[in-house]
């Protein structure tokens, strides 16, 4: 049986940036995924903050050109137009950026095991004894330590007895190409409660790839139909005549905010299985890398001294008292479906007085908070 220091359940952005920190802590890594190529079926949109684009060293080659424009349309289509002088946001080639990361975690010493399933663990003298499944053969393994990166629905959170998402929105959206872009880049926002109620629909052109997505409550809406009815829409806003379809993308997105116990003796977890993402936009990728990379530092910590003290910190209320006013936010958003009142919201932020409060939203850099407990004196890559 063979015996590593981590096993790493998941390799997303968040497993695969947790990975290559682990690793180049000179720890034995084992980074397993479901599917056989990391590029196929990506859950995520895959937008990238500037705030996450000044603190990583995200390779340029995967990432699409910057857009520095926002604009956010009411349900009846009137917009609201937003411009920032920096470069807010860029598109990720995520399939791209994954084969990167792994190329990084395998030259590390990382060992990786593609089509391969968590299937449970138990308590052993060492950590763990883990049940893996690949290609219909059972095999087990033993680490002393396990980090859930496996999506909101986590097994290993189930497992080790961790807190677990309770609310979620779903997402589904369409990667075209072919799509001419008119002016500048610019991402377009719509509030619209029967294509995407409690969320967003969205269409984001960067000159190379156009995104275009719809996102809210499974039990409010049929997200393939509103995403057909949605294109139909906005055809007057982007000419799609020509755009190709390259990819589809859906997914489970939690926002009920940083779940509270996500750390013990045997295991953590990141990512959407933490509940990383903001309850209020749902943005993902940067508290993905930041809290990625606290959890590598905690379980290098924890691994060299055993001291069950350095995971007290390693808990969701470090961070949930950051987002009260989103979760507050998500709760008034959830509960708002009448256009006429999403309406006058709308007419409210074009006004002086909120328009502040909208730029802030979009272009605000108050995003997951770096937490420093002397683990490493940045979280950075």
């Amino acid at each position: 049986m063979k015996t590593y220091d981590v096993l790493v359940v998941g390799a997303g952005l968040a497993g695969l940036q947790c990975a290559r920190r682990l690793s180049a802590q000179n720890l034995r890594v084992l980074l397993i995924d479901r599917k056989r190529e990391l590029a196929a079926s990506v859950h995520t949109t895959g937008i990238f903050v500037r705030r996450t684009l000044e603190d990583f060293a995200l390779p340029d080659d995967c990432l699409g050109p910057p857009v520095r424009r926002v604009t956010l349309y009411s349900p009846a289509g009137r917009p609201l137009a937003l411009a920032s002088p920096h470069d807010e946001f860029r598109i990720g080639r995520m399939g791209r950026l994954y084969e990167h990361y792994l190329h990084e975690c395998r030259h590390a010493g990382v060992e990786w095991s593609p089509d391969t399933q968590y299937v449970g663990s138990e308590v052993s003298e060492e950590g763990s004894l883990i049940n893996l499944a690949r290609e219909g053969k059972t095999q087990r393994v033993q680490a002393r330590y396990i980090v859930g990166a496996d999506g909101v629905m986590s097994r290993v959170a189930r497992d080790l007895g961790l807190d677990r998402n309770r609310e979620w929105i779903v997402g589904v959206e369409d990667v075209l190409r072919g799509v001419p872009l008119d002016g500048e880049p610019c991402f377009h926002c719509f509030l619209d409660p029967v294509r995407a109620p409690g969320y967003l629909a969205w269409v984001v052109n960067d000159g190379h790839e156009t995104h275009l997505g719809v996102g809210g409550y499974a039990a409010r809406f049929d997200p393939p139909r509103a995403l057909e009815s949605f294109r139909a829409r906005v055809s007057g806003l982007v000419d799609l005549r020509c755009a190709e379809r390259v990819e589809r993308r859906g997914g489970r997105i939690p926002v009920g905010g940083v779940l509270r116990r996500i750390a013990n003796c045997r295991g953590l977890l990141v990512g959407d299985a933490a509940g990383a993402p903001s309850p209020l936009t749902a943005g993902g990728l940067d508290p993905c890398m930041r809290l990625s990379s606290l959890a590598a530092d905690v379980v290098t910590r924890y691994l060299a001294t055993g001291d069950a003290a350095v995971l007290v910190p390693y808990s969701g209320d470090t961070f949930r008292s950051r987002f009260v006013s989103r979760r507050w936010m998500r709760r008034v958003i959830a509960t708002v479906s009448h256009p006429a009142l999403l309406e006058l919201i709308c007419a409210a932020l074009c006004t002086p007085l909120c328009r502040p409060l909208a730029w802030h939203v979009f272009f605000g850099r108050g995003s997951f908070p770096d937490v420093k407990m002397g683990l490493a004196p940045q979280l950075q890559s």
